[in-house]
């Protein structure tokens, strides 16, 4: 696996993101940008994109907050996380920023352009939905125990993509947000599905969440089956028109 730095600018703020796959092969594949949870790039980040990606895709693992912003705390995850939840439209320039980015990597990385799509993790899940809700040409985006909100429910009606989101049942966090996410996409024309994954909280991927209680917990199993789902969602994505 190979993890090459990518850096870009977009009003005036520099973004330092990483390009991974497995260079063992130049087969084209499917490229993803990655968006991860509030804690952003870092080594449990990049092992997850790394481990995402194996042979079969090419993720671009992608800076929400841009240099020297690293959270290391819950706290600052917070602070870092505020500005982009407060202005969504800088959220939807900045992942919208990232897309294009991941187009212009095919110059140089074994991806192929038309099999385009967008992954995402809790804060990660927010930012590709609203990829979605503006209308992107990014072919399906996947959002496991993502924040389900949105400044604007009438955005759904610009969703081109195939959207795929997955909650557990139990988060107290994202479950009450679930009737209006669930609103909003009916009025989309977009294919998309719903998953409340039984018996499961928050952080459900996170395999650094090792609390044995509270709202933000790993569990493998649970892990295991939504990323069978993201791949079967993928594959039926690039296989459709």
């Amino acid at each position: 696996m190979v993890a090459k730095p990518v850096g870009w600018t977009l009003n005036g703020t520099t973004f330092n993101s990483f390009l991974i796959y497995d260079d063992a092969t130049t087969a084209k594949r499917p490229g993803l940008v990655m968006v991860p949870n509030w804690y952003g790039v870092n080594d449990t980040a990049v092992k997850k994109a790394e481990m995402i990606a194996g042979k079969d895709y090419v993720i671009l693992l992608t800076d929400m907050y841009g240099t020297g912003i690293r959270p290391t705390s819950d706290a600052q995850a917070k602070t870092a996380v505020a500005p982009l939840y407060h202005d969504r439209q800088l959220m939807r320039a900045r992942i919208g920023k990232a897309f294009e980015q991941l187009k212009a990597a095919a110059a140089d990385a074994p991806i192929d352009s038309s099999r385009l799509a967008a992954i995402g993790f809790c804060f990660g899940g927010a930012a590709v939905l609203d990829l979605a809700r503006s209308g992107s040409d990014v072919k399906a985006v996947v959002a496991f125990h993502g924040d389900l909100s949105t400044d604007d429910p009438a955005l759904a009606a610009n969703i081109k993509a195939r959207v795929l989101a997955m909650n557990g049942a139990d988060d107290a966090f994202t479950m009450p947000q679930v009737p209006a996410f669930t609103e909003s996409m009916k009025r989309s024309p977009a294919d998309w599905q719903f998953v409340e994954i039984g018996h499961v909280v928050h952080c459900f991927t996170e395999t650094e969440a090792t609390a044995k209680t509270g709202n933000c917990r790993y569990d493998a199993k649970a892990a295991a089956r939504s990323y069978t789902m993201m791949r079967d969602w993928l594959t039926e994505s690039f296989a459709s028109n």
